[in-house]
């Protein structure tokens, strides 16, 4: 996801700043396969599609203050975070946004008060910098101590990894990524998603190949979400639609590359998140009622998961609404959760 950083103008907040940076190139019909791999594909299996949508919010853990996830659930009932990002600080070591140790975030830090009321965090590896641990790790078993290391921090059941701008088309660590996910799904429970760059046609070819080399691999990748945001200069029309648009052409490509049978499975298997109110492109404003639209959507389909980046912009900016992205505010002068709750009904 583009994401602005704290200073509101400039992009010193790091890679933790988020998902944008989706590639204009078209999906393909046939896109080109990854090279062989070691295990046989095997069918991805997400639940069946009866289930609402979960809303789980991203919460961008390198501004200050740090985001009160017990607050935030105790205000909104939402209890399930996504929590970005962790990326290489120095070689194959997990830190926040690639600087800050695993243990002194102070975000992280309330993940077992939270499971405690109920509530759980997803970690998001990677993120808009294109920098992710399979990139600098080198080999499977260094790769699988490195997330192990946050996994058993924090205790997680749940990963994300947000593959995008020159992660996306390095094949070599997207194959051991995958074969560090399959080892540690034979090890433990964890419920994995990826998030990729979309267009509202779909999935370009890069991402596709990217989801048939984990099922190669033997990754059980349960959820694809799709980064409806930051289209580029062709798209500045209803934001609303456009996701759908995005997650309709993605589901089919989804369905295909995991080796998904049924089309709810499918759907099932789709994330969306937009980036809410002014995005990094110019034109694109992401509305309340486009999330409420999107909302009745997924619904209607059986999405697995809604999202948005991110808590910290769910309200107004200090001096109104701007034409500038920020990190801290949506620029349209929205009140403070109103996103959450057009998400949440």
């Amino acid at each position: 996801m583009a994401r602005p950083t704290a200073t509101v103008a400039g992009a010193a907040v790091v890679a933790a700043l988020l998902l944008a940076g989706c590639s204009t190139e078209e999906p393909e019909k046939k896109p080109e396969r990854p090279g062989p791999v070691a295990s046989s594909p095997r069918e991805s299996s997400p639940a069946p599609a009866k289930e609402p949508s979960t809303f789980a919010p991203y919460v961008d853990t390198s501004l200050k203050p740090a985001y009160d996830l017990l607050q935030g659930a105790e205000d909104t009932g939402v209890k399930e975070y996504n929590l970005a990002f962790v990326s290489p600080g120095g070689g194959c070591v997990p830190k926040w946004g690639g600087r800050q140790a695993l243990r002194d975030n102070a975000v992280a830090r309330q993940a077992e008060a939270l499971r405690a009321k109920g509530g759980d965090v997803r970690i998001s590896f990677g993120g808009q910098s294109g920098n992710e641990l399979a990139r600098v790790c080198g080999s499977v078993d260094k790769l699988v101590q490195a997330y192990s290391e946050v996994i058993d921090a924090y205790g997680l059941t749940k990963a994300d990894f947000d593959i995008e701008g020159p992660a996306l088309t390095d094949t070599k660590a997207n194959t051991l990524r995958a074969q560090a996910i399959a080892r540690l799904q034979q090890r433990k429970k964890l419920d994995v998603s990826v998030t990729l760059p979309v267009l509202p046609s779909g999935l370009n070819r890069n991402a596709v190949a990217l989801l048939e080399n984990a099922r190669q691999n033997g990754a059980r990748i349960s959820t694809v979400n799709i980064m409806a945001m930051d289209y580029g200069t062709y798209y500045d029309g209803d934001m609303g639609k456009y996701a759908i648009s995005a997650a309709t052409a993605a589901q089919k490509q989804v369905k295909s590359a995991l080796g998904i049978r049924d089309d709810a499975r499918a759907w099932k298997a789709v994330g969306v998140t937009p980036m809410i109110g002014v995005n990094d492109v110019k034109g694109e404003v992401f509305k309340p009622e486009d999330a409420a639209e999107l909302k009745k959507f997924a619904k209607e389909k059986g999405l697995g998961r809604l999202s948005m980046w991110s808590l910290t912009r769910d309200k107004a900016c200090p001096g109104g609404p701007n034409l500038q992205a920020a990190a801290t505010c949506s620029s349209i002068g929205k009140a403070e959760n109103e996103f959450t709750r057009a998400f949440t009904g």
